[in-house]
């Protein structure tokens, strides 16, 4: 899903080269109330809630359209695309949620106080939910991203003093890729993880646990 499905494109001719069949909806997880009715009748067994916006501001700039901008996305959104799916999963018995969290879920970053509460909450509510579906099936996990190079975040690359700093920051000695998300999200969706349900796995090349 994207907002178009022009975006999808790309990454459905990807799927389809692999023989696989592919199915772009194009949803704006914001519209809360067209959710419901464009996932009706999909039996989806796993979902990942990737869909994220980020501004950065001072916080004492921050506007109440820009808080719900991306508090709207990161957060609201997820839950109920998360609502909407999940009552399918528990009619089922099964299912797995594995939401995108960041690590603005475990430490403050300056300017960055809506992104920030979006995904604290969404941290909040990866253990809320998984508490309240683990006996009913369905496993609710979450991943915490650390610095990793893409459209949303390609702005602060261009500092390269920034990026300089930050590497100096990664234990690894490097920013992540999108491999080094791949092997998570399909550990977290399949059964190898049957018993885990309410973590966030970390993936920042060792940044959260060197400071």
């Amino acid at each position: 899903t994207a907002r178009s499905e022009a975006a999808l494109e790309m990454t459905a001719a990807q799927i389809r080269a692999l023989g696989r069949k592919v199915r772009l909806l194009a949803l704006d997880q914001t519209d809360t109330e067209a959710l419901e009715p464009a996932l009706h009748g999909l039996a989806i067994d796993i979902l990942v809630n990737n869909a994220g916006v980020e501004h950065v501001s001072p916080s004492t700039e921050v506007t109440p359209a820009l808080w719900d901008h991306i508090v709207d996305t990161n957060l609201k959104g997820a839950f109920f695309t998360t609502q909407a799916v999940a009552k399918g999963m528990l009619a089922r018995g099964r299912g797995a949620v594995i939401n995108l969290a960041s690590l603005t879920s475990f430490v403050g970053v300056p300017t960055a106080t809506p992104y920030g509460s979006s995904k604290s909450g969404l941290l909040g509510m990866t253990r809320a939910l998984s508490t309240e579906w683990a006996g009913r099936g369905v496993r609710v996990n979450a991943i915490a991203p650390g610095y990793f190079r893409t459209d949303l975040t390609e702005v602060f690359y261009q500092d390269q003093a920034w990026a300089t700093a930050m590497l100096g920051k990664i234990p690894q000695g490097r920013f992540g890729t999108g491999a080094d998300l791949a092997g998570a999200v399909v550990f977290l969706a399949s059964d190898a993880s049957a018993y885990i349900t309410g973590q966030c796995l970390g993936i920042d090349g060792g940044y959260l646990s060197s400071i």
